[in-house]
């Protein structure tokens, strides 16, 4: 079993979702002996690596972990040499420019490089017959420049079957007795954006103690160890810029002298994060007390002497310069004196800045690469009216949760500087803290940095990473889309991790994957599970004493238990998956989906069982105490699997997966035991219905949508519930008539409509039994002459309300160049809808139409859930329009003001939801409009309240026609 396993990986390493266009160039072949194949590894020969000795140092470095790549494959080591070639088949490895092999090559017409010249990391492949003397056969790899040809090797490695991730995620790699390619002549495109990389940021919980233990444990920090594997991963990952770790308990980067080797060895340039100029952390490098204040105004000498040491250290290597100042760590800038604006203070700092810059790297001030990035309270400085340097890359910032706050008006878009974006897959912060789990969708991250792509940020992509783990799925998600933004379109978004997981552990769980990860997306945009303790008060001590009822409803729709089940769900599915897979895929599998995926669903049941507890004791059911143990078995799992994820590989990973310590509002939430009757007594509760005293209500069946109901029978007594059900029409159907139970259960009420009569407010009843109880449960139906074809429409009226997916529309009008996209994966109703592309300058030119059918008539609202998204710039604003009908256009608004409370609220639960009141004058056919304001809006649900909205969270499931109908 296990054979044909790995014999079906194999074929997968010609495979990547588009995850790298080089894989459809270059690619592995079984054939050997053939002339139209270059072999690396066969039974009579290895091929061996030649690289020139005055190349760069990451060419030696690239050669030689090639050779180890190779090794993992195929057991054989090749040779790796700067000596003078001779060899059957050879790798020639080289820098244009910098490598006299690759000179020698170009020289004599065997290769031709004229596409590489004064490129920015390119790369080409070519075999060739006969290239040097002494050599039959060779592979050529050549840069345009240093990173260009560590590029091109690591795609080789990658090609073979060595993951990036072999380290990081223990990916392991499929062995094969001989390695051969197909014969090549390939360069490779420029990069979509210039500078890309990653900031490692909140290590406190998770990379910094086991950084310290186990891989820099004679410094007790993050150091040139944990460095080395970090820059090796980027590389890989096709990256060339590092934020380093910065916060109290970590040592600053250039602490440690090797640090700054290390990245320059694999070619990694250094940049930082908006508190830290010219790559000065002052968080743990400035003592005040000698120091004096962190003040340019009032400590001009002492800010600029530290920034100038540093200068001159950094100076010698490839960095990226952080130009302007906040104040210590992440905390605004200090007040300037009267006489002074921030505004002219950024200014003379950044003119002090780059003098230093000019000191120390003999270059114009326009050469050097600076980025300013105006974070928080550095936008408002900005946009008063600050001027700054046309060289200067403007980072625009998210608001920590993934949504842009802002991007290059027309002006700004001219500047020689561009710009770029700094993104958060993981944030510490206000309202509350992501830190655990990677659950930013995909599909959010395509919208926004694509977006920020098409106008013009394209200069520098840094993501917040925090601990790296276990964000490893959005890192590479982040770095494929920025080394190549073609790899995917808004319709291949949902396969792009299904398909990378699948050329890890195989095709034929694809489908599965595809399942289990973009449910786990849609479920933590819903709600993270680190806000599952339903509290806003960042940092807060009594965080847990204070944790109350989520939003998500057991009384209506049913969408706390939905969440549950749907939890539930996927990781069993994870569970079967783990216990299917070869032992050495198992490591590996637990770091990129078991865990993330089961440790989500724990945390969620946990909170909602213990919500269920504290509803059941007030109805007093006997299934009340029983959910205590549940809270505590949920609780008592998650730290099991987190220990066993801190002891994959023989404890190679003790201490790294620490986050969940830092949410105590998500640890053993509180709990109510009650003391039971002996006797057994009935209760009924009718969900998104109505129990009151004896009078049960459910909700009305509607023929359009065939929606099922259901009642709960529960006992308030320890010995069993015996009880009976049945029905006064045949047309009712019940999917159980009698029960026996210690606790409760589910009758699920449906409608045989091919016998029901017809008419608008048919009744029924159901009669529950048990002893001498007798529960009545009123019904109606809905059940009109007229056809689904007749009423031609979408949606439909149902329990006073028209729920509405946006991505299901009757039609779309689409004019000067305003599309409506459809975003899949995104949104409450699993897809959204964008009305019209952020570059549009259009306005008010598209719109979306949904046809629906209204029982009644009368002033109703209509709920807009729509993502917090900001305005383009200054100039465009965030409106959309909702219209019924001929009504007066309703232009609502999606952005708040960042830290304000209604950006609080919406960030959470990644919606705003706005409320517009429209007069619908008759029942009948109606068509509700959403209309393109400001460009870029999105729109993940519609909710028409006629009056039957219930209170929820997510509000009620689409009221779409049942297509059985038509």
């Amino acid at each position: 079993m296990r054979t044909n396993h790995l014999s079906k990986l194999i074929s997968l390493f010609v495979i990547t979702l588009g995850i790298n266009t080089l894989q459809a160039q270059l690619s592995l072949v079984n054939t050997t002996g053939d002339a139209s194949v270059f072999s690396i590894v066969n039974k009579n020969n290895t091929a061996t690596i030649y690289y020139d000795a005055s190349d760069f140092e990451v060419v030696k470095m690239a050669s030689k972990l090639l050779a180890e790549d190779i090794e993992r494959v195929t057991a054989k080591l090749p040779v790796v040499s700067s000596n003078k070639p001779k060899a059957k088949n050879a790798i020639i490895i080289g820098t244009l420019g910098k490598s006299k092999l690759i000179n020698q090559l170009i020289k004599s017409g065997k290769v031709n490089s004229t596409e590489l010249e004064g490129n920015w990391e390119r790369y080409l492949y070519k075999t060739v017959k006969n290239p040097l003397p002494n050599v039959d056969n060779a592979l050529v790899i050549i840069g345009s420049d240093r990173r260009g040809t560590a590029y091109g090797v690591f795609d080789l490695s990658k090609t073979i079957g060595v993951s990036p991730w072999y380290w990081w995620a223990d990916v392991p790699t499929v062995k094969r007795k001989e390695l051969s390619i197909a014969d090549i002549d390939f360069i490779s495109k420029a990069p979509s954006v210039k500078y890309r990389g990653v900031f490692i940021n909140d290590e406190d919980w998770g990379l910094k103690p086991w950084a310290s233990k186990l891989m820099d444990p004679q410094i007790n920090d993050i150091g040139p160890n944990t460095y080395e594997k970090v820059c090796e991963l980027l590389l890989r990952l096709k990256a060339n810029m590092l934020a380093p770790a910065m916060h109290e308990v970590t040592g600053a980067f250039y602490k440690y002298p090797e640090n700054k080797m290390v990245a320059d060895k694999f070619a990694i340039m250094m940049t930082s994060s908006h508190a830290e100029p010219l790559l000065y952390n002052n968080t743990t490098e400035w003592d005040k007390k000698i120091d004096g204040a962190w003040d340019y105004v009032r400590n001009k000498k002492g800010v600029l002497a530290a920034l100038d040491k540093r200068v001159k250290e950094a100076a010698p290597f490839e960095n990226i310069y952080t130009v302007g100042m906040r104040g210590i760590h992440d905390t605004g800038m200090k007040d300037v004196p009267e006489g002074y604006t921030k505004a002219n203070v950024l200014e003379q700092v950044i003119d002090a800045e780059r003098d230093i810059l000019t000191k120390y790297i003999k270059k114009s001030k326009e050469e050097i690469p600076q980025i300013f990035v105006p974070y928080k309270e550095v936008l408002d400085i900005y946009e008063s009216g600050m001027k700054l340097p046309d060289d200067v890359t403007i980072v625009w910032p998210d608001d920590n949760f993934g949504y842009i706050k802002k991007l290059s008006d027309n002006e700004e878009a001219k500047r020689k500087g561009g710009a770029g974006v700094y993104y958060h897959i993981s944030y510490l912060g206000e309202p509350n803290d992501y830190l655990w789990l990677n659950t930013t969708p995909p599909a959010l991250i395509y919208e926004e940095m694509f977006k920020a792509y098409q106008n013009g940020a394209d200069r520098y992509w840094l993501l917040n990473v925090g601990d790296i783990k276990p964000g490893e799925l959005g890192m590479q998600f982040f770095l494929d889309l920025a080394w190549d933004i073609d790899m995917v379109t808004y319709n291949t978004v949902p396969d792009y991790n299904s398909s990378f997981l699948a050329s890890i552990f195989g095709n034929k769980y694809k489908e599965d994957f595809k399942d289990i990860y973009n449910s786990y997306f849609h479920l933590g945009f819903e709600r993270k599970p680190e806000y599952m303790g339903w509290d806003w008060r960042w940092n807060s001590i009594d965080a847990k004493e204070r944790i109350i009822d989520t939003e998500f409803s057991f009384t209506n729709y049913n969408e706390a238990q939905n969440r549950i089940d749907e939890y539930d769900r996927i990781a069993s599915k994870a569970e079967k998956l783990l216990k299917e897979l070869p032992d050495q895929y198992k490591s590996s599998f637990y770091h990129l989906l078991y865990y993330p995926v089961v440790g989500s669903s724990l945390v969620s049941k946990k909170m909602l069982a213990a919500q269920k507890n504290r509803w059941y004791a007030q109805q007093g059911r006997a299934a009340t105490n029983g959910l205590i143990d549940d809270v505590k078995a949920y609780d008592a799992r998650l730290t099991e699997i987190t220990a066993h994820y801190n002891g994959l590989e023989n404890g190679k990973w003790t201490g790294i997966m620490t986050a969940p310590e830092r949410l105590p509002e998500i640890q053993l939430p509180e709990t109510e035991k009650i003391d039971l009757p002996e006797n057994s007594e009935m209760g009924v509760f009718i969900p998104s219905g109505s129990s009151i005293n004896t009078i049960n209500v459910l909700p009305r069946f509607n023929k359009f949508t065939k929606q099922s109901h259901s009642i709960e029978v529960f006992n308030k007594g320890k010995n069993d519930l015996k009880w009976s059900a049945k029905t006064d029409n045949s047309w009712i159907l019940l999917s159980k008539n009698k029960g026996k139970t210690s606790t409760q259960e589910t009758v699920n009420v449906t409608v045989d409509w091919s016998k029901a009569p017809v008419g608008t407010n048919i009744k029924g009843e159901i009669h529950i039994n048990a002893g001498d109880q007798i529960e009545k449960v009123h019904l109606s139906l809905h059940n009109p002459a007229t056809s689904a074809e007749e009423l031609n429409v979408l949606y439909v009226e149902d329990n006073g309300v028209v729920s509405i997916s946006p991505s299901e529309f009757s039609r779309k009008y689409e004019k000067n160049g305003m599309k409506i996209q459809v975003i899949e994966e995104l949104g409450y109703e699993g897809n959204s809808v964008q009305l019209g592309t952020i570059v549009d300058k259009g306005w008010r030119n598209a719109s979306v139409e949904y046809d629906f059918y209204s029982e009644t008539a009368g002033w109703v609202t209509v709920h807009t859930y729509a993502l917090p998204l900001f305005g383009k710039d200054e100039k465009n604003g965030t409106t959309y329009g909702v219209q019924i009908d001929n009504s007066m256009v309703s232009w609502e608004t999606t952005a708040s003001p960042e830290y304000s409370f209604d950006w609080k609220k919406n960030v959470i639960r990644n919606s705003t939801i706005n409320t517009s009141k429209i007069l619908i004058d008759k029942p009948g056919k109606h068509t509700l409009k959403l209309i393109s304001g400001n460009p870029g809006m999105v729109i993940q649900k519609v909710v028409v309240d006629f009056g039957g909205m219930k209170n929820s969270y997510l509000g009620p499931k689409p009221t779409l026609v049942n297509p059985k109908t038509k």
